[in-house]
């Protein structure tokens, strides 16, 4: 696959481009938000991790961002392992509750905890595989079976993990009963 190197693309009429930008249809608009280098990047990650897509970001707290944006919005909240990469921890702590949305803090381990504070507007449990700076590890499995069971997605940072028994859709999911996970982090 051929890294393309352009900003903008051409479009086979306005109509084209108004529809492009409607999304009517499919293609390629501006590079910052798509182009074929990354798509070839995003569908081999997905194959490889056993998913239905994935979203190839600038840097592991643009993930973490969008993971939580997506689905959490002002009235929301989302409870989340104490222990946290510092960038995320102050996104969680400062960023988050002037936008609205509720962070709540448990133990890593302590899955009572965390299972006591979610309630009908938890979008989400958050934790990093493995904490960063203390790196505890947490009982994923344990984290994802309580946050399935009521019915909440789950968000894992997997910098630390690799693909394999590690991955996030091979393990993180199927390990569990369903629901909706988000792998967020950077490429190691």
């Amino acid at each position: 696959t051929p890294i393309y190197q352009t900003t903008s693309y051409a479009f086979d009429d306005t109509q084209h481009g108004a529809d492009l930008f409607d999304l009517k249809v499919a293609g390629n608009i501006y590079t910052r938000i798509m182009n074929p280098t990354s798509d070839v990047l995003e569908r081999r990650v997905a194959a490889m991790e056993g998913g239905v897509g994935a979203l190839a970001l600038a840097s592991g707290m643009a993930a973490v961002t969008y993971s939580i944006f997506t689905i959490a919005q002002s009235g929301d909240n989302i409870v989340s392992a104490s222990t946290l990469y510092g960038g995320t921890y102050n996104l969680f702590a400062h960023t988050l509750p002037r936008l609205g949305i509720q962070v709540r803090f448990a133990a890593p381990n302590d899955i009572a905890g965390m299972a006591s504070q979610i309630d009908g507007r938890t979008k989400a449990v958050f934790c990093e595989s493995i904490g960063n700076p203390a790196g505890n590890v947490a009982d994923l499995k344990a984290i994802a079976d309580m946050a399935h069971a009521r019915g909440v997605s789950t968000r894992s940072p997997s910098t630390w993990a690799a693909t394999g028994p590690a991955s996030a859709v091979s393990w993180w999911t199927r390990a569990s009963s369903p629901g909706p996970t988000t792998r967020t982090g950077s490429p190691c």
